[in-house]
């Protein structure tokens, strides 16, 4: 019996362990998540390029699979789609219900200049704030929708019907001819402090015959309780160039951040594993690619406007549980397991050999009876027919033990029977041994008194 159950508990353990063997091959062979982003040929594509070769190359456990897609809002979509398990997106987006942040990829200002150029007949544009705008024109950087938005936003907030201003979406290379033709009035730009883009945009501006003007956007803190995906934040003087400085002095403006989101299914160990990664991998790539010093920790905080992945959560908050931590509980319900297995299949195994107890119980009935047959044996012939009769019951007990069909209690009852039988067999043989010396004896004398 403790042979079997020791066969048993071999068996369920090693299915125990090739169990667990597997379940950690699967969580921790290395990982290829998806990563929308947008449009082509942007600085966000080249960085999160550089980021995933990055992974790449220094063997990481996550590696990344590019997904370029028109811009963040398709981005988004390919998430919500389960097309694609990271993105990078605006805030301000449609996001999907399920998207959570992994990290703040760069913060993005408003930067809203007047072009100070002669109008129509000669009169000079006075816009000295955001109220001048109305009855104006305003080119707005970029093709993204979400900045046409953005901008009424503003407008509606400051007192100006957005009715009243005319909007106009251009690239930077129509800028100079949009100035130069008296097109537009001022310029808004959205990204981080150091974008090309704007800085761009401000340079054509001034090479246009335009001194770049900055309007502050005195609502920021309104818009900013009304709409949480924004904040009231500033563009210190001189951020946007330094010779001359512009601005010229500190100015009230929103703030946007682009996000890396992740889908709400997606492993938190990945996540975690991820996380970490892109911090590590931030430090090696931002001499070559400064974009990357912009990629900051999200708001962990679970009031956040989009909360973190617990995840990337664990890893920020310094919570990432260890390897025991986060097994421990598979670990002793697996030893459950295998205990209940281990007390089924003793159970199988008995309930299997209930026919194979059951002979032999008859068979130790037998030898019980045979004691007192031993006793009342007549000849040493009959007792060596029983002896040979108990070693094929021994034998079959034995048998019995190994296939755990007999308990150890069942087989030292039978020890006891065997030893009383051994016991009566000895007896029987001696007493027939000196009967039959009597009975010589008795002859020899009978035979010399004749």
């Amino acid at each position: 019996m403790k042979r079997a159950n020791a066969a048993l508990f071999v068996i369920a353990g090693l299915v125990f362990v090739a169990a667990v063997v597997g379940y950690l091959f699967i969580n921790w062979r290395p990982a290829t998540l998806r990563i929308a982003v947008g449009p082509p040929g942007s600085e966000d594509v080249i960085v999160i390029q550089e980021i995933a070769q990055g992974f790449t190359l220094e063997r990481h456990y996550v590696r990344l699979r590019l997904i370029v897609t028109a811009g963040a809002l398709e981005s988004a979509e390919a998430v919500g789609r389960n097309e694609a398990d990271l993105a990078v997106v605006r805030a301000d987006l449609d996001l999907p219900k399920d998207a959570l942040s992994v990290a703040v990829f760069r913060k993005n200002v408003v930067a809203l200049w007047v072009a100070n150029t002669a109008g129509p007949k000669g009169q000079k544009k006075e816009i000295k704030k955001i109220t001048d705008l109305s009855g104006r024109r305003v080119a707005i950087v970029g093709k993204m929708q979400a900045n046409v938005d953005l901008l009424k936003i503003i407008l509606a907030e400051s007192g100006v019907s957005s009715e009243k201003v005319e909007f106009l979406q251009v690239g930077t290379t129509e800028i100079g001819d949009a100035l130069r033709n008296e097109k537009v009035d001022a310029l808004m730009a959205v990204g981080p402090v150091d974008s090309k883009i704007t800085a761009d945009a401000i340079a054509i501006t001034t090479r246009a015959g335009s001194t770049p003007s900055f309007l502050a956007i005195d609502a920021a803190e309104i818009i900013a309780r009304k709409h949480s995906a924004y904040e009231s934040t500033e563009i210190a003087a001189g951020a946007l160039g330094a010779n001359p400085a512009r601005p010229d002095d500190d100015v009230t403006t929103l703030g946007v951040n682009h996000l890396i989101i992740a889908r709400k299914a997606l492993s938190e160990l990945t996540v975690t594993a991820f996380t970490k990664q892109l911090f590590a991998i931030r430090h090696s790539l931002q001499k070559d690619f400064p974009g990357v010093a912009n990629i900051q920790v999200p708001d962990t905080d679970k009031a956040a406007v989009i909360p973190a992945h617990p995840g990337a959560a664990a890893y920020i908050d310094g919570t990432e549980r260890t390897f025991l931590e986060r097994y421990s509980d598979f670990m002793w319900l697996g030893l459950m397991v295998l205990s209940v297995l281990a007390s089924g299949g003793a159970w199988f195994r008995s309930y299997m050999r209930r026919d194979e107890r059951a002979r032999n119980t008859t068979m130790r009935n037998r030898l019980v009876e045979m004691i007192s047959f031993a006793r009342a044996s007549r000849s040493i012939q009959q007792l060596d027919l029983l002896q040979k009769e108990a070693d094929e019951i021994l034998k079959d007990t034995l048998n019995c033990f190994d296939d755990g069909a007999v308990a150890q209690d069942t087989l030292s009852a039978f020890n006891l029977a065997l030893d009383q039988f051994h016991v009566a067999v000895s007896d029987r043989k001696q007493w027939l041994s000196h009967d039959r010396s009597n009975g010589d004896t008795d002859q020899s004398s009978q035979s010399r008194l004749t």
